[in-house]
């Protein structure tokens, strides 16, 4: 008997469906085969350059406050973690969301953070210790926030933390703490520079998770002063000696420790780096007009960076792993 026209038109269909898909499988398997095969050959074929030393790291838990220098950390997709302290994952917030840092209230960068068992610890110039769960209640409420403009959330560290910042700032805004948690959507960076990429991702942190720069840029700039900055007055997660001045600016990959990261951009400098981190004043100076002497961007990433001078450079986390001070800097050239 003949198969109905119906019939052999729909098993023709079904056929062109079957044959679509596999030869969309096979293709999608031999782009993934020669990706997989480049990324090999391309590792083979890499060669590592020491280029430095890791001289300090440090982890700034709360936003714009003070940073605690540390021996040895784990290098994570949101940047560094020690004990249950994480990177920038705690940030100040108006009521209506935006965040504060030390470009509004430049007496953050004077509260010391510390943390014992299950609790972090703040602490400031005439202000008793206050102590926050590290842990939150699951009914303390989450709020919306925004870093730059984007979206982000936190979870509110309660009304003890609220009144002792806002007795410590006197501000005219009321302030809350909120802290990030692992579940909450992450920001992503590419959406406010086209450098990054799309798996670039930071929850508290201006961009990425890794700010890094040298003992030598440092110095260089100091040489160019009336009066000496600080290392804190840029914030870095990872200083770097035994190299040259900007010698940072040519990483585009490096090893440390067991962690691999890629350079991402330059970092913009702005007012943050003339808050002088031992007294919380803001100047809007220096180094901020010397910087602009001698550090601005080609004219053709004038549309990236505008006219903030550059100083350090932004790493994302290619691979995760553990790095400690001491530790060589490796440069992977190909």
């Amino acid at each position: 008997m003949a198969a109905a026209p119906g019939l052999l038109a729909a098993g023709a269909r079904l056929f062109s469906l079957h044959r679509a898909a596999f030869l969309c499988a096979a293709v999608l398997g031999v782009g993934l085969t020669a990706s997989w095969l480049w990324k090999k050959r391309r590792r083979s074929r890499r060669e590592l350059r020491q280029v430095g030393v890791v001289s300090q790291l440090f982890i700034y838990p709360v936003k714009s406050c003070r940073g605690i220098p540390l021996e040895e950390a784990e290098c994570t997709k949101l940047g560094l973690k020690h004990g249950e302290l994480r990177d920038r994952h705690w940030v100040v917030v108006k009521e209506d969301g935006n965040t504060v840092t030390a470009r509004q209230e430049p007496k953050l960068v004077l509260i010391s953070v510390s943390y014992k068992g299950d609790f972090l610890t703040l602490s400031a110039p005439d202000m008793e210790e206050v102590h926050i769960p590290l842990k939150l209640p699951s009914s303390n409420p989450v709020r919306n926030c925004r870093v730059f403009g984007h979206k982000i959330q936190g979870k509110d560290c309660g009304e003890e933390i609220a009144c002792w910042i806002n007795a410590y700032l006197k501000g005219s805004d009321p302030y809350r703490l909120v802290q990030y948690e692992h579940h909450m959507k992450l920001r992503n960076s590419e959406e406010e520079y086209p450098l990054y990429r799309r798996n670039d991702k930071t929850a508290y942190s201006d961009l990425s998770p890794i700010m890094l720069l040298s003992e030598a840029s440092l110095e260089d700039l100091n040489t160019r002063l009336d009066k000496k900055v600080k290392m804190q007055n840029f914030r870095p997660c990872i200083v770097v000696s035994g190299c040259s001045a900007f010698q940072e600016d040519s990483w585009d990959e490096i090893i440390i420790g067991s962690a691999e990261l890629k350079r991402v951009m330059a970092c913009p400098r702005c007012i943050l780096t003339t808050v002088d981190p031992d007294t919380g004043i803001i100047t809007h100076k220096e180094p901020l007009e010397t910087l602009r002497s001698y550090r601005l961007c080609e004219t053709s990433d004038k549309k990236h960076f505008q006219k903030s001078p550059l100083f350090g450079q932004y790493f994302g986390i290619e691979h995760t792993g553990r790095f400690k001070v001491g530790d060589p800097v490796y440069k992977i050239f190909y």
